[in-house]
């Protein structure tokens, strides 16, 4: 085992993410860590869990490395980069497509070229990762209320394209919303940033609640396991949705401000 590969042993977070000449804000990647065990890596908490074996070359500059896939939607690609390591820091720089390497640590529009910041798990304070929660909601999702999971197709069947987003009463700026799609078949919902799966759900839908009652149960992303409760309207092809984080209450407004956890989401139908 090489000096470095040694040292990248463990768990590490990620701290920043950069994406297409695009700074991505902390929502996209919080939750996001690797995990490297001899020469398998694990990248897991950012919707797809994708495994695989790394191979580094220390003498070249900057140093090289090679991610093959062998798990998750990736199985069977290649990905080339570039790293730097520094104590408990680890930065790489890596092509998500395409044969040609990174030649310096930075991306530009359209290059498919993931910049991104890691710091060492044992290294990563309490304030760093996820905020707490409010405590748990009494309110629980409505069967019988509900649309037949993955049986019927609802109005949110299709391809939606993200217009604009508002997490913690903090506005996504719009050049980091044209990452965003949700693409639902049935009762089934997947969530991309770019190319990179954010979340998957299945949902029902309650219309006899004004507004229009909408409960996730995530399978893949974040809070994974877990359950959101939201709203949604669909006004002019828009559709507008409002969720509390899982153990919040239910939201009685499209709004978010800081402090309550709430995403509130707009996508246009392609």
């Amino acid at each position: 085992m090489s000096a470095d590969l040694k040292r990248l042993q463990g768990e590490w977070h990620i701290t920043s993410l950069e994406m297409d000449g695009h700074q991505m804000p902390s929502d996209v990647f919080s939750g996001g860590r690797i995990s490297v065990k001899k020469s398998v890596f694990t990248s897991m908490g950012m919707g797809s869990t994708y495994e695989g074996s790394v191979t580094l070359d220390e003498s070249k500059s900057p140093k090289t490395f090679d991610l093959l896939f062998t798990a998750g939607p990736e199985k069977g690609n290649r990905n080339l980069g570039i790293y730097e390591l520094d104590g408990d820091a680890w930065k790489i720089c890596l092509a998500t497509r395409g044969p040609n390497r990174p030649k310096n640590f930075a991306t530009k529009p359209g290059d498919g070229v993931a910049l991104e910041t890691l710091t060492r798990s044992s290294a990563v304070t309490g304030s760093a990762k996820s905020a707490s929660q409010k405590p748990a909601s009494t309110e629980k999702a409505s069967p019988k209320k509900s649309i037949a999971v993955n049986a019927d197709v609802t109005e949110l069947e299709g391809e939606w394209q993200m217009l604009t987003a508002v997490m913690n009463g903090q506005p996504l700026e719009k050049k980091f919303a044209e990452f965003g799609r949700r693409i639902t078949v049935g009762n089934d919902t997947t969530v991309y940033t770019g190319p990179q799966v954010l979340m998957k759900v299945t949902f029902t839908l309650d219309r006899s609640k004004s507004p229009n009652a909408i409960d996730y149960t995530v399978v893949q992303g974040q809070y994974a396991g877990k359950t959101q409760f939201g709203i949604y309207e669909i006004n002019c092809s828009v559709l507008t949705l409002c969720f509390a984080a899982p153990g919040n209450p239910r939201p009685s407004d499209f709004s978010s401000q800081p402090g309550d956890f709430r995403t509130v989401t707009t996508w246009r139908k392609k």
